[in-house]
């Protein structure tokens, strides 16, 4: 049930309904822990797709989590942007490029609006501005597909860094010490 909830969310990772991503969301709606009106990218529409499922009743968005208005696309503004790459582990799909110290741009097709990157940045650069005319939002497929690629990203980041800290232990033991547990 999970997987069918999940399908019917539009993958956007917010996080505006209370859970770090979408399938925490779905998870929780499935084993009745959670309310269907806790996804304001999904808005009405969503809520309705979801009471169904369920077979629960439809409810009105929690103005908790926000409005179903789509609050547009990230923007940062390159006169201000220090480049300190803040905002790139925030964003679940990876829309952001850039790197440390060079300036960083916002890739509008991609960005879900989520606004996870507004909190990071340190000089207050990043602001959202409308989808232009010609901009829609990603669709949740591949919005999913996108956050699939950023968590796998982290976690190798995790791991390497990880097996980095081993190797700098080991290296800095003498040769004749046991290992420390």
């Amino acid at each position: 049930m999970a997987d069918r909830v999940d399908a019917l969310l539009p993958q956007t990772q917010c996080r505006r309904c209370g859970f770090d991503a979408c399938r925490p969301y779905a998870k929780a709606l499935a084993e009745g822990h959670s309310a269907v009106n806790r996804c304001p990218p999904g808005g009405a529409h969503g809520i309705e797709q979801l009471a169904e499922l369920l077979g629960v009743a439809v409810l009105p968005l929690d103005p908790d989590c926000g409005s179903e208005a789509d609050p547009g696309v990230a923007w940062i503004d390159p006169a201000v942007c220090i480049g300190c790459a803040r905002c790139l582990p925030p964003c679940p799909v990876d829309a952001i490029l850039g790197a440390a110290r060079y300036l960083h741009t916002i890739i509008e097709p991609q960005c879900t609006g989520c606004e996870l990157c507004i909190t990071s940045c340190p000089v207050d650069c990043i602001v959202m501005r409308p989808r232009s005319a010609a901009g829609r939002p990603p669709v949740a497929a591949v919005n999913h597909a996108r956050y699939e690629l950023h968590r796998a990203r982290l976690e190798r980041g995790a791991l390497r860094l990880s097996q980095l800290l081993e190797e700098r232990k080991r290296a800095a033991r003498p040769a004749d010490s046991p290992p420390t547990l």
